[in-house]
């Protein structure tokens, strides 16, 4: 009995003097919380459309529909079918169909948010993939939206990126505004390098807009700035603006589809972000 004793008070011991001796058990370190792809420094993003939903959100977009030529003589109609504009993999895609609607030869779909999304200032921008082909005019652009008062040019228009598809190495930054308009549009032009074509990938267009400065980027590269004194007319972009997107068929400038064009073409958007300057 004094020996069966003596053995369990060993190995009571014996257990006690391993569970002091064990290594604690390590606290589990939370894993960090990731960075949002939107956060750009020295900025405050203040709306967003990342695309992320089934349908597009109309509280953000109204569809402009007609075949009026749209001031450029294009070639399309414009429709609100989801054929020509829909949500797919978080990606806004506005598609051109040759199909004949109210009298036209081809559909697309231009989104605008007018009403509904307006700024002033700001850094506005897209990550977009433009289509390549003949007779093709995608853009990403701006109105002023005193539009209804005072008629264009006199309300201003900035274009942030407009694309000729016949050349996919080039995007295009203008300004329209009163006296320099249309053809006479005061902006330049950005080539990728090496033959890169616009439409191989998607890229990021900016403007950065002050009160007497914009600035055009294509993927954090700038490669314009105007101020009032670069303009033969009245500086109008002291007011607030409305956005577009848009894929036109067509027009003055682009030309009319020939032997070469193909259908269906597709832009496609990824998101559109408005962002504060801090400490504005």
């Amino acid at each position: 009995m004094i020996r069966k004793t003596i053995l369990l008070i060993t190995l009571l011991l014996l257990a006690a003097c391993s569970a002091a001796t064990a290594a604690p058990t390590p606290t589990a370190t939370p894993a960090p919380t990731p960075t949002p792809a939107w956060v750009r420094e020295g900025w405050n993003l203040v709306w967003q459309d990342e695309f992320d939903g089934p349908e597009i959100d109309l509280a953000n977009w109204t569809h402009e529909v007609g075949g009026h030529g749209w001031g450029n003589g294009e070639a399309q109609y414009y429709s609100d079918d989801p054929k020509n504009s829909y949500i797919e993999d978080g990606v806004l895609v506005i598609q051109a169909l040759k199909e004949n609607v109210s009298g036209k030869l081809y559909t697309s779909a231009r989104l605008s948010s007018q009403g509904k999304v307006e700024v002033q200032y700001g850094r506005i921008e897209a990550r977009i993939q433009i289509p390549v082909g003949q007779s093709l005019w995608p853009a990403f652009w701006m109105l002023g939206t005193n539009i209804d008062e005072v008629g264009w040019p006199f309300c201003g228009e900035i274009d942030i990126m407009e694309n000729i598809g016949s050349e996919p190495s080039l995007i295009h930054g203008t300004v329209h505004g009163p006296r320099y308009s249309g053809g006479d549009g005061v902006g330049t032009s950005r080539r990728l390098p090496g033959g890169a074509r616009y439409t191989d990938n998607f890229h990021v267009f900016a403007i950065e807009w002050e009160e007497d400065e914009i600035r055009w980027y294509v993927d954090d590269q700038m490669y314009q700035k105007l101020t009032p004194t670069a303009v033969p007319g009245e500086w109008v972009y002291n007011h607030e603006f409305y956005i577009i997107l848009n894929l036109a068929v067509g027009g003055e400038w682009p030309g009319y589809p020939d032997g070469t064009a193909t259908f269906p073409q597709t832009m496609k958007i990824d998101y559109v972000r408005i962002y504060e300057k801090e400490g504005v």
